[in-house]
């Protein structure tokens, strides 16, 4: 696949999960790749397999980001974290650090892109959202809401930037096999009260049809197609990879 030779791709949160999945499927398309994440070791290592470019960053300095410009054609805002928690015992200031990295931050880096990309006339975004920015679960208010916000934030883009040649999507998967949904299992198993062994099963799979995780190469496969020319008519989308969750 060479679709994407001659573009250049910034990933966040790109040293892992989803992220790297996201990078290796850019680059193996074509694209120069900047893998971008607070884990500067882990960006350079798989910008250096990729033979793109490392950026380590601090996505939560949204303050250093107000006036950067990125010389970009696709961006894929996929940094995050996750809280579980009860709302009354909720950390107000981790609600606000979620907020900050996954809304905030994803707004300053399209910010950031788009005049690039209305200038080549060209610009793919893809915002990796959740299931949970269609559905609520207990115990995810920072989460939920972040997610339903990038939603919100995706289809403004995708209208503003529609007569640019920009188009703006979501992904919104369930749960991976990531190390973000692995550090929960603790959190939810303490919210629920149930065994540490009984979440996968009785809290993560418990509405999907298909009863296994998503692989992050199945998420990264959506998003190089949704960057590639055959989907150069979606915008203000948003893909549902959930297995049948949102069917109910």
């Amino acid at each position: 696949m060479t679709d994407l030779t001659g573009r250049a791709a910034l990933v966040t949160g790109g040293a892992s999960g989803i992220g790297a999945a996201c990078a290796r499927e850019l680059a193996a398309r074509g694209a120069t790749v900047t893998v971008a994440d607070v884990d500067a070791t882990g960006a350079e290592k798989l910008a250096a397999e990729l033979g793109g470019r490392a950026w380590a960053v601090d996505l939560l300095d949204v303050a250093g980001l107000e006036e950067l410009r990125l010389e970009i054609d696709i961006l894929v805002n996929n940094a995050g974290v996750q809280t579980v928690s009860p709302l009354e015992s909720f950390p107000p200031e981790r609600f606000r650090h979620i907020l900050t990295l996954m809304v905030e931050a994803p707004f300053l880096l399209v910010r950031a892109a788009l005049p690039h990309m209305y200038a080549r006339g060209y610009g793919r975004i893809v915002n990796i959202s959740s299931v949970h920015g269609l559905r609520a679960s207990p115990y995810k208010a920072a989460y939920v809401t972040a997610k339903h916000a990038l939603e919100g934030l995706s289809k403004v883009t995708a209208l503003e930037g529609g007569p640019h040649g920009v188009t703006s999507n979501c992904v919104n998967p369930g749960y991976v096999r990531t190390p973000l949904v692995d550090k929960q299992i603790a959190d939810q198993a303490a919210a629920h009260g149930i065994p540490e062994r009984e979440v996968v099963e009785q809290v993560l799979l418990t509405e999907s049809v298909l009863k296994r995780l998503i692989e992050p190469d199945e998420v990264a496969s959506l998003v190089g197609w949704l960057v590639s020319a055959p989907a150069g008519m979606v915008t203000g989308a948003s893909y549902v990879m959930d297995g049948g969750w949102t069917a109910r």
